[in-house]
């Protein structure tokens, strides 16, 4: 793909501006190359919590700007398409949820930080998926939790704690639409491979998988597990970093049950290009802006998930 000297633009505004780009892993290579930082959910809210920048460009969807925004009201936090969503997000709508909430009012909320900033001002405590076992693991087994909205990453928390929580019906359109027919035909034609998966999918999916995991936990395990072979059932982004950190290593994007390319990708996350990331340095576009109050609410089960964290 042409750059069009995009890096050295980029650049020069990075530093007139005094601006910060954060990346997900699930962008696309060019984006991640020209970050400050990539990372996942967790990683990115601690970025953002932390940078002394006025700016921050957030190459993610919309949730997670909203989330740097909320940890940093000061700043200008801008997301460069404001189409970039979030189908889990999108399927926890606020009206339905704080109906569900206020009919189990002796629950504790733990929701995924993949939600709206409205969702978060009804929770008690985020979590991602990195650290959701030891958010989970905090609360008393006698207090009941609604986990919400993922239902996938719900029952695999309550197959390996033993809870019941009760769980939102919801679920991200990437980690849902994996094929296992096609991933065991791939493991069949590479019985060398391992098979590693996000907990975000569907639990036939798990159950094949010969390890689960967070995106930065797939990171860190296929750089220190000895195979040189991984089947990989999340986005297809993070192969990017897994293969600049692992040369030498094979890494295979599972595939979809409708694919005629053979990867998974989030339409949101692609939705951003080099030259969009351009165009909302040059221009402020597009500002992501919060109703004080919804800030104040929704800041409170960050922070709470944050310091667990640590």
């Amino acid at each position: 793909m042409e750059n069009n000297g995009l890096n050295e633009k980029i650049n020069a505004l990075r530093k007139e501006k005094n601006a910060v780009i954060l990346a997900h892993y699930y962008q696309v290579a060019e984006i991640q190359d020209i970050a400050d930082f990539v990372g996942d959910s967790l990683d990115l809210s601690r970025k953002s919590a932390e940078t002394d920048a006025d700016v921050i460009v957030f190459a993610g969807v919309h949730f997670m700007a909203e989330t740097a925004k909320i940890l940093s009201p000061q700043k200008r936090v801008l997301l460069p398409d404001l189409r970039a969503g979030c189908s889990l997000a999108d399927s926890c709508p606020v009206d339905e949820f704080k109906v569900f909430r206020e009919q189990h009012p002796e629950h504790v909320v733990v929701s995924y930080v993949n939600t709206t900033a409205e969702i978060k001002a009804l929770t008690d405590i985020t979590c991602t998926s990195t650290n959701a076992l030891k958010i989970i693991s905090s609360i008393p087994e006698s207090q009941p939790i609604i986990f919400a909205p993922d239902r996938n990453l719900g029952n695999y928390l309550n197959s390996i704690t033993g809870r019941n929580m009760l769980l939102w019906d919801g679920a991200c359109h990437v980690h849902e639409e994996f094929s296992l027919e096609k991933i065991m035909d791939i493991l069949n034609q590479n019985p060398d491979a391992k098979l590693i998966a996000h907990p975000e999918c569907t639990k036939p999916v798990q159950i094949a998988a010969d390890f689960i995991g967070s995106t930065s936990a797939l990171l860190k395990f296929v750089t220190q597990d000895d195979s040189r072979k991984f089947i990989v059932a999340t986005e297809s982004g993070i192969l990017h970093q897994m293969r600049k950190q692992n040369p030498e290593k094979t890494f295979i994007p599972a595939p979809p049950i409708d694919s005629t390319c053979g990867c998974n990708d989030c339409r949101f996350m692609k939705m951003h290009t080099l030259q969009k990331v351009y165009e909302s340095l040059r221009d402020d576009k597009f500002e992501i802006k919060l109703d004080a109050e919804i800030i104040k609410k929704a800041v409170m089960p960050i922070h709470r998930m944050l310091e667990l964290s640590n």
